[in-house]
């Protein structure tokens, strides 16, 4: 019997050591883990809209660079009647590895029905 006692006790130190280094796993590994691309879509969009009050309407261009991540971020700045007069702005967004929002500036703004001259009207 007591041979079985202690089979019986080393199993629960095996099983939670055994999810003690599967845990340490995967908290190392998620800590390196990078975030996914619409992770950090979403999470740019909020961390902008916190800051300026206003909300994103689309990413118009998202790229991954050595520090982290580059968004061109759409913004409705001013609602006008008819809508095709609303005052838009483009930001351009800097996010670090981890999608945390380091910088944004605004580049351009322009009216909602306006065609884009800069890239568009070669």
């Amino acid at each position: 019997m007591s041979n079985t006692k202690n089979t019986s006790d080393s199993q629960p130190t095996q099983q939670s050591s055994q999810s003690s280094q599967k845990s340490q796993k995967s908290q190392s590994s998620g800590e390196s883990r990078r975030p996914r691309p619409m992770e950090v879509l979403r999470e740019a969009r909020a961390q902008l809209a916190e800051l300026t009050g206003m909300t994103a309407e689309s990413v118009s261009s998202f790229e991954q660079t050595e520090d982290g991540w580059a968004l061109e971020v759409e913004v409705l700045e001013l609602e006008r009647v008819p809508d095709t007069m609303s005052l838009m702005a483009s930001y351009q967004v800097e996010l670090d590895s981890d999608g945390q929002l380091t910088g944004y500036r605004r580049v351009r703004r322009y009216e909602r029905g306006r065609s884009d001259g800069r890239r568009g009207g070669h």
